[in-house]
């Protein structure tokens, strides 16, 4: 027997053998997760997706790019669905989307489909992700997804050696460096030295680059300042370090047979359609130059009178309740009291400025000239709006934090803060599960005319 492995997109593969066919954290969009353009730019052939047939689904966390119900939704209702996650709410609202058999993954506690054995791995931030161990035609392949390996884990993979196939997450995505381009400090040039270690350790026959870059819009500085890691870096390097390895890129639709000996080309599903150049390289630039939010936020729409109201009771009230429900962590910058302010930028580019004052959880309205500034966040009105409502994450928010400069002790305290402290990221993103999913839920079930839970 043999093992046909195909790309979908980002961490998304299908894995074929002997009649068997299963999918991980299958996304079928671009762009997928609101704002992440696919780069190679892809299309799907949603009509070909209805008629595919898996024989299960393995979704390795929840996060929008890997688990969502528009995708979802384009599969057979009798496929079986299988997600590591801690949250019954997920489960519901993927039985609500009208699955029937939905089950819970369990760390080290495999799964058999035909001849695939899937043992879900445990990963570094094992309160969020999993990684996949899958076994079938004497073959061995781990799905580190775009998880972490927990040294403990690690342990217990180079047992399972040996490796025919590793898919890693080659980048490391600046995700909370672009929130504060002028503290940021310049990307490493080289891969992280316990990848090398990890993969050493491994020793697979083959590395896949996983996890695929992605651009915003045309206009976004974003577009060369989140990933420093290049493809042809990543091969380089991993090929220079483990001279038995080779490593193999694997565009979206491509496909390619393991066996024991080698890997051949294999034909590409036909449901992925590449669209332009597909061996492209993200460009980084660690001098990218961050536009002022006043010129982001004058790219996206005017709200609504309603949706208007809605941020502006948010800055007035909601942030202040929210804030007050939330426990702060012991080291947080904000034990100590601080005046913060959050910008909000509109379609023109003018703010509305607010001004709190925070004493460890509890934050009050204030008017300017109540003491100097510890902290400030700038944000478009319409990515706030569509956080507050839409599920927008904050990996296409454009917030701006401290973009400016601070009296001396304040300074020096702000060297060793968490930049995710920051209190407009905490409550809107911290202690909130399935935003995404619940809005597209709504959404899928208004267009088919049923009710919703959510």
């Amino acid at each position: 027997m043999t093992l046909k492995i195909s790309r979908i997109l980002h961490a998304g593969y299908v894995f074929e053998c002997n009649g068997t066919r299963i999918a991980f954290d299958p996304i079928f969009e671009n762009p997928f997760s609101r704002n992440c353009h696919a780069f190679p730019d892809v299309r799907f052939d949603r009509e070909q997706i209805r008629n595919v047939r898996f024989d299960a689904v393995f979704i390795s966390h929840f996060h929008d790019d890997h688990c969502s119900l528009d995708s979802l939704d384009l599969l057979d209702r009798a496929t079986p669905i299988h997600i590591y996650c801690l949250f019954d709410e997920l489960f519901s609202m993927v039985r609500e989307l009208g699955f029937v058999n939905v089950h819970q993954l369990h760390i080290n506690t495999p799964v058999s489909v035909g001849p695939f054995d899937i043992f879900p791995r445990e990963a570094l931030d094992s309160d969020v992700d999993s990684m996949f161990q899958i076994r079938a035609a004497g073959l061995n392949v781990l799905n580190v997804v775009d998880a972490w390996i927990d040294p403990d884990a690690l342990t217990e993979l180079a047992r399972q050696a040996p490796w025919d196939m590793v898919l890693w997450p080659f980048q490391t995505m600046r995700e909370t460096d672009v929130l504060s381009p002028s503290r940021a400090q310049p990307a490493p040039v080289a891969l992280p030295d316990e990848w090398i270690d990890q993969l050493r350790i491994l020793n697979p026959r083959y590395v896949v680059p996983s996890s695929c870059q992605f651009l915003q819009e045309p206009w976004s500085w974003y577009n060369h300042a989140f990933f420093p890691i290049s493809y042809r870096q990543f091969q380089e390097e991993v090929e220079a370090a483990l001279p038995s390895t080779q490593v193999i890129r694997l565009n979206p639709s491509v496909s390619v047979v393991l066996d024991e000996t080698s890997l051949q080309a294999s034909p590409s599903l036909a449901w992925v359609v590449p669209v332009g150049e597909q061996d492209v390289d993200y460009r980084y630039d660690p001098n990218a130059e961050a536009p002022r939010t006043a010129d982001i936020a004058r790219h996206f729409p005017p709200l609504t009178a309603q949706q208007s109201d809605r941020v502006i009771d948010y800055c007035h009230s909601g942030l202040l309740a929210k804030y007050g429900e939330m426990e702060l962590a012991p080291d947080s910058f904000f034990e100590k009291t601080r005046i913060w302010q959050l910008s909000v930028y509109d379609h023109s580019g003018s703010a509305m400025h607010y001004r709190y004052r925070l004493e460890g959880e509890r934050m009050e309205r204030i008017g300017n000239g109540e003491g100097p500034l510890a902290w400030t966040t700038e944000v478009p009105v319409w990515k706030l709006y569509a956080a507050l409502e839409l599920g927008e994450s904050l990996t296409s928010m454009y917030m701006r934090i401290n973009d400016a400069v601070f009296d001396a002790e304040t300074e020096q305290e702000i060297e060793s803060a968490d930049i995710v402290d920051d209190p407009l990221i905490r409550c809107l993103f911290n202690d909130v599960f399935g935003a995404y999913q619940a809005t597209q839920l709504r959404r899928l079930k208004a267009r088919a005319g049923g009710p919703s839970i959510f």
